[in-house]
């Protein structure tokens, strides 16, 4: 992925839509007074020309009163698809059919979800086969552009036929429906209200199958997903560097990150993993034979040095199982960016072969298995991480298991001082709740709509969870670099003037320069939050090159 805070304008084609591109725009990044920027979206002059010459085949032929029936454009919708609908009516139409599906239950969905999901439905839009209007596409730029944000409710889709309720949602508001709510400069107020102060028209009426085109697709749940894989790949950088940093510690072995154990097996995360982890502990001293050779204080062994032949799995098999989440990461990320410029709708509308006109072919391009398949890939895998790490910050505990550190990484008086074992305690009912929200959504389905929709993806529960994983694991990641940097404090005046790696010694520097060496029992709470924030805001990737949004 490129840098997104390097992207200033996004100009939509329909086509090659990124995912940095997304984060510039949902996202943005924050500005010294503490505001945020967003990029610019605008619509391909070549997009806007095709998608007028549909909609003007469309106008001429389809909304008449002798038209063929056409779904969604002179019929109802779902199981009422036999019903027609005249040309007067058809206005109404598309009024009622996004009023009696702008539903939902449960908080507001983060603005930078709701924008991820405006930028999505009007990139599908782009591609010129739903058959809108132009002023379509442009009234949801304009919301983005001027800050304009529909309340979504995050409750209540099954993702399929599409997510209906949280996009009849942004449909409302769009037309600027009287009782539609959005958020504008801060605060919720009506949605005509915020055009007004935006200088934008107040209303906006949906014609012929636009209200449809506009709720026919799973672009809710697409945003959640971008949003939750984009902030995966932070945390997989952050876990890497997490590893690297125990490793220090333990003063383990380098050689299960050799290149060529990772090649044999022919996995590229694996191979990209335990090549970064290398590169992070480059220059190291304490991770040698060198550094193992020191007596710790807390050492009572009275054997003799001799070399450490492997490591515990939780550093040994690192590459394995973090580049094992890598690949499925690169895997989400593909499916991911494929919807993003892909037509989430139904009917698509296509040339005929004579080149005389268009056509409708009704589908089900509006289901989102690909999007609920990814999602719970990516949350399984980025689960893993935080499993892995969550017993690395439990040996460093563990007197029987964490080679010489000091009991429960205390600084004290051992009994008179507990330490860290409370931490561990966090991290573990963390991986816990990450367990039952790992569980997969899209192998199962509820039928819908007197079972039209006999089939549903569930792929926004997905998607939502996907992003409950992530966050849950800043919180894990968090508490490994808590524990793995009390533990480097605890050993640091042993080993001397041996050096740490020129990343891991520059990063536990910074660390330390946020949070301070416990060296009595304190309140924990501030310690662990700031450990948190540390992770989540990217400062531990200060001295890599890895440069997220936040």
């Amino acid at each position: 992925m490129s840098c997104a805070s390097e992207i200033e304008n996004v100009v939509l084609d329909g086509t090659s839509l990124t995912i940095d591109q997304v984060i510039a725009v949902s996202r943005g990044h924050i500005l010294p007074d503490g505001s945020r920027r967003y990029a610019r979206v605008s619509l391909a002059s070549s997009c806007r020309e095709y998608v007028q010459e549909v909609r003007i085949f469309i106008e001429e032929n389809w909304l008449k009163e002798d038209a063929p029936a056409v779904y969604g454009f002179n019929t109802g919708v779902g199981p009422l698809k036999n019903y027609r609908i005249s040309p007067e009516d058809n206005e109404l139409f598309q009024y009622n059919i996004a009023v009696s599906h702008a539903s939902g239950i449960g908080d507001p969905a983060p603005e930078e979800v709701v924008r991820a999901t405006m930028l999505t439905r009007a990139n599908a839009l782009a591609k010129g086969v739903s058959g809108v209007r132009p002023v379509i596409i442009d009234r949801l730029l304009d919301m983005l552009n001027s800050g304009i944000h529909p309340f979504i409710p995050d409750q209540g889709s099954v993702g399929a036929s599409g997510d209906l309720g949280p996009m009849c949602c942004v449909a409302i508001a769009m037309m600027g429906h009287p009782q539609a709510e959005v958020f504008y400069n801060g605060r919720s107020m009506p949605a005509q209200e915020a055009f007004a102060l935006a200088g934008l028209p107040q209303e906006l009426p949906f014609k012929g199958k636009e209200a449809l085109a506009i709720a026919n697709g799973c672009s809710f749940a697409l945003g959640y997903g971008i949003l939750a894989l984009y902030d995966s790949w932070k945390i997989l950088h952050s876990a890497n560097l997490a590893c690297a940093i125990s490793l220090e510690a333990f003063r383990g072995e380098q050689a299960a990150f050799d290149a060529r154990i990772q090649t044999s097996r022919n996995h590229p995360g694996q191979i990209t993993v335990a090549a970064e982890i290398l590169s992070y502990v480059s220059g190291t001293e304490w991770a040698t034979d060198k550094g193992r050779q020191v007596r710790l204080t807390n050492d009572r062994s009275t054997e003799p040095w001799s070399p450490r032949v492997q490591d515990a799995y939780t550093l040994r098999c690192v590459p394995q199982v973090n580049g094992a989440a890598w690949d499925l990461l690169d895997f989400a990320e593909k499916v991911l960016e494929r919807e993003m410029n892909g037509a989430l709708d139904n009917p698509l509308i296509f040339p005929t072969g004579d080149g005389r006109g268009f056509e409708a072919l009704s589908g089900g391009n509006f289901h989102g298995q690909q999007i609920a398949f990814a999602t719970d890939i990516l949350a399984m895998a980025i689960h893993e991480i935080g499993e892995i790490s969550e017993r690395r910050s439990s040996r460093m505990l563990d007197p029987a298991l964490n080679c010489c550190i000091p009991r429960n990484l205390s600084g004290g008086k051992i009994g008179l001082d507990t330490g860290f074992p409370v931490t561990q305690n966090i991290a573990a009912a963390i991986v816990m709740e990450n367990r039952t929200l790992v569980s997969p959504t899209s192998t199962d389905s509820i039928p819908n709509k007197s079972n039209q929709e006999d089939h549903v993806s569930m792929a926004t529960w997905s998607a939502r969870k996907a992003r409950m994983v992530v966050d849950n694991l800043y919180k894990i990641i968090g508490i490994e670099f808590l524990c793995a940097c009390q533990a480097v404090s605890l050993i640091e005046e042993d080993m001397g003037e041996l050096k740490m790696g020129d990343i891991t010694a520059k990063t536990y520097a910074q660390f330390r320069s946020c949070i301070p060496m416990v060296r009595e029992d304190r309140f924990m709470y501030p310690l662990v939050r700031e450990a948190v924030e540390f992770v989540r805001n990217g400062t531990v990737l200060k001295y890599t090159e890895k440069k997220f949004l936040i």
